[in-house]
């Protein structure tokens, strides 16, 4: 049987940057400054249990993810293996799943994909990163 993919990322798309740090700040989470130009753009906490909490402005989830069209986020799911992502995509959209995003190589090094869950909400498919493979970053 195939390794049982895992929850690793949770993304909350934000329209206040600064209000969101500030209340995740206040409920306890370590949110650290991301430096210009990204502290009004991306912001990133790892939980215990090793899950990250992301926080994305509206302006950059649509760079990463150009199917996004508002609500909750991403609900990040971690697999073994880039192959597993491409496995997993064609799996879902097979099953009737609407893709968001199809598997590509992403700017951080890992390989990405997107589909919608049954209610619309986005469930990115990630594999680890690979350093060698990171890219320039685009501009928020």
């Amino acid at each position: 049987m195939a390794e049982q993919p895992s929850i690793d990322q949770f993304n909350l798309v934000v329209g206040d940057m600064d209000a969101s740090v500030a209340f995740y700040r206040l409920v306890g989470f370590d949110l650290p400054d991301g430096g210009e130009p990204w502290d009004s753009h991306h912001r990133s906490v790892r939980l215990e249990g090793g899950i990250d909490l992301d926080l994305d402005s509206t302006r950059f989830a649509s760079q990463w993810d150009p199917g996004w069209r508002g609500g909750m986020g991403v609900l990040g799911v971690k697999v073994a293996t880039r192959e597993a992502v491409d496995q997993l995509h064609e799996t879902l959209t097979a099953a009737g799943h609407k893709s968001q995003l199809a598997p590509v190589d992403a700017f951080w090094g890992a390989r990405y994909a997107i589909v919608e869950d049954p209610d619309g909400n986005a469930v990115g498919i990630m594999s680890p990163t690979d350093p060698a493979l990171r890219s320039e970053a685009p501009t928020p």
